[in-house]
């Protein structure tokens, strides 16, 4: 792109989106007009504040500000004031977050610096790997963290992207919060949130959450239900000493909604189609049914001179029905990538039912602070072991006939099991060491290691292609940091993860069932942070590289296919945030410039190519403004930019890039000197935009999922 020399920086921005910040712009400036008094309560939208902790990054209670990586902390009132109910829609609050494939009424999965988060392996819940092969309910979460980059750190094997870490809420003095929500074109929702804590004595705890919906989106043929009912405990037998125990049960039963795609080579034009279709639309489609539960344990014991002991303890179990009526390419075009060119696609009617996955995990760490050496150390040290299983029956995969974009076309069902599953288990134990080492004058120098033994197996349902392998390798991570005066701090970080994979055991490939090289990638991170009353920001470089596998020969015979290691993809980028807190208005802001690229394959074609799904540039705006006039009146606006996403993976197509708007306000009604009431309305999409949100390119097949229509919500919620 050719840089003019010009006054203003906003007009390198597209011209959709500085069309949409021109619109919020005027919001601002309109909207102290409207005020009649100085005095204003300050409302901050959305991110971390400069005391904000990220349990998952294991370094305690220091706040992010001064920590050597990039991560963010999201609360469920931020979610709430952005009318966000699923985590996919967290993109919106985050320009490193983008979607990764997230069809309405499925499980969501997100990508972070391009790269898509494993949902068996990127997932924690209070520190503890997590399976998210399943819905995530909210009501009972207290805040969402995620770290950003190379995770081996914190996990033994995962996607280089990062980590999503789920907060439960735990028991608070005196809470009493009743929540009603209303969403069109029907959903409902009703949430309780009470609890308390003793004080004095043998401290004693506790919290229930509850929360039922109706779920009726915009999209046809998508009604369902969702609900939760979650507790939590804790113990203070004699000071010192903290047990705490949770469990959560939840369950969701919706319609999933499958994606449009390319019409043979043409990419249509997202105002061709009604994004309120649902394709899933036949008289014999059943929802996907989700239940989970879970359970924790948690003891804290302080052993003295600074150090406690604990050991946290957590299962989980999980239950899916996976059912839809699937479109699934063109045979009659030989296309199995994409739908006719006519509008037309095959109908396959998939059920896999009776789903069973169980995940265990077990960590004991001794956490605190030392002095060796004449430093000081803040450590944890410790041992995790985790166990997984997943059980499946035999499933459904039927061609029944074919169906229109357009949502005509009637075909019957066909649910016999005519293909086999594959059960999985695994067994890991990781050992992990954190330090970070105060040098003195602001510079700290901060490591860790964790060194994994994986055991994995698997078998197909009807007992054949059975696999089987052990691995163990070792993750290591180095940061060091200088404090900048009060107000911030720089740094250098570089680590490894890794990811582990194994030669499908099928006839065609050499070496079958056998376990590949670990692919190990690495990041390296430099960055500045800056920390004060009225304004926090962060700028972060970073370039992360992971090998890639590819399929090598015919692939069409027996033995006639080989998986071996061929380049890498490389993302490298800047990734920038800030927050801004006045008398009256804050603002928050995030943006990411990514260099996403396949490196060094032996097939030259391959090289230089962006990855499907990514966009390069996205940008996300939030702003709050109080409304001296009407005390407790808060106006908020977000926007959300993301650029062109690749749809094939020779980068023949892309979605172009879009913008959206949204608009909300909150009212908090005081109704006594302990009660108060919180009021929030909000559209989504104000303008109505047309626009393919994302374009995953998934099981072999390029799909797209257009912006949701504009959208009305509203909800209140009473403290009493």
């Amino acid at each position: 792109m050719a840089f003019r020399s010009v006054s203003s920086p906003f007009v390198h921005l597209p011209p959709k989106l500085r069309q949409r910040l021109a619109q919020a712009a005027l919001l601002w400036v309109a909207a102290p007009a409207l005020a009649q008094t100085p005095q204003a309560q300050v409302i901050t939208v959305t991110g971390q504040s400069a005391g904000n902790s990220a349990s998952v990054a294991g370094f305690g209670d220091l706040p992010l500000s001064r920590t050597p990586l990039s991560a963010s902390v999201i609360s469920t009132t931020q979610l709430q004031d952005a009318g966000i109910a699923s985590l996919a829609d967290i993109t919106r609050l985050d320009a490193g977050i983008s979607d990764a494939y997230n069809p309405p009424g499925y499980w969501s999965q997100l990508a972070v610096r391009g790269y898509t988060l494993d949902n068996r392996f990127n997932y924690r819940r209070d520190g503890l790997p997590i399976n998210a092969e399943t819905v995530i309910v909210q009501a009972n979460k207290q805040a969402l963290e995620i770290i950003k980059g190379t995770s081996g750190l914190q996990a033994g094997t995962s996607a280089p992207g990062g980590l999503l870490n789920l907060v439960v809420k735990r028991p608070q003095r005196d809470v009493r919060t009743v929540r009603l929500g209303w969403e069109a074109d029907g959903s409902v929702a009703a949430a309780l949130d009470i609890g308390d804590r003793s004080d004095g004595g043998m401290r004693t705890g506790w919290r229930i959450n509850a929360s039922a919906e109706r779920l009726d989106p915009p999209m046809h043929n998508a009604r369902g239900s969702r609900q939760l009912l979650a507790g939590a405990f804790e113990l203070q037998p004699v000071e010192g000493s903290l047990l705490e125990a949770e469990v959560e049960i939840s369950r969701q039963s919706q319609r999933s909604t499958p994606g449009f795609s390319l019409l043979g080579s043409r990419l249509p034009e997202a105002r061709e189609i009604d994004p309120r279709t649902n394709l899933n639309n036949q008289a014999w489609s059943l929802p996907v049914a989700m239940a989970g539960t879970t359970a924790s344990l948690r003891y804290r014991q302080a052993l003295g001179g600074s150090v406690d002991f604990v050991a946290h303890a957590m299962s989980q179990r999980l239950r899916t029905d996976d059912r839809i009526a699937f479109p699934y390419g063109c045979s009659s075009e030989d296309a199995f990538d994409r739908y006719c060119s006519d509008g037309s696609f095959d109908f396959y009617d998939f059920r896999s039912e009776g789903e069973r996955r169980h995940s265990r995990a077990l960590d004991l760490s001794l956490q605190g602070r030392a002095r060796l050496a004449g430093l000081t150390h803040r450590f944890n040290i410790g041992v995790l072991g985790t166990r997984y299983t997943a059980r499946y029956q035999r499933q459904a995969y039927n061609y029944v006939g074919s169906g229109s974009i357009d949502g005509g076309g009637v075909v019957p069902a066909d649910p016999a099991l005519t293909d086999e599953n594959t059960n999985r288990d695994e067994r890991s134990t990781e050992l992990h060491l954190q330090d970070m080492v105060d040098i003195g004058r602001g510079m700290r120098l901060w490591a860790g290691l964790r060194h994994t033994r994986l055991q994995r197996d698997s078998v197909r349902t009807d007992g054949s292609r059975a696999t089987a392998y052990t691995q163990s390798f070792t993750t290591p991570w180095l940061a060091l940091s200088q404090a900048i005066g009060d107000t911030g701090t720089a740094y250098a970080s570089w680590g490894r993860g890794v990811e582990s994979e194994v030669i499908p055991n099928r006839a065609r490939y050499i070496d079958a069932g056998q376990a590949l090289a670990a692919l190990k990638s690495r990041q390296v991170e430099v960055g500045y942070k800056h920390v004060s009353r009225s304004l926090d920001w962060r700028v972060a470089a970073f370039d992360i590289e992971r090998p890639e596998w590819r399929d090598i020969g015919s692939c069409s015979a027996d033995d006639s296919c080989e998986r071996r290691a061929d380049g890498s993809a490389r993302h490298r980028g800047v990734e920038a945030e800030a927050e801004w807190r006045g008398s009256a208005l804050s603002l928050r802001g995030s943006v990411l410039a990514l260099r996403a690229r396949r490196e060094g394959s032996a097939d030259a074609t391959l090289n230089g190519k962006r990855p499907t799904n990514v966009p390069a540039t996205s940008v996300k705006l939030q702003g709050a403004y109080n409304l001296s006039g009407v005390p407790g009146l808060a106006v908020l606006a977000f926007v959300t930019y993301e650029g062109e996403r690749m749809v094939l993976p020779d980068n023949a197509l892309a979605t172009p890039g879009w913008t959206r708007v949204d608009l909300a306000a909150r009212y908090t009604q005081r109704l006594g000197s302990n009660q108060s009431a919180v009021w929030r309305l909000g559209v989504d999409n104000l303008s109505d935009e047309r626009a393919w949100k994302e374009a995953p390119f998934q099981y072999g097949h390029a799909y797209l999922y257009p912006l949701a229509p504009r959208t009305l919500h509203a909800s209140v919620g009473l403290d009493f």
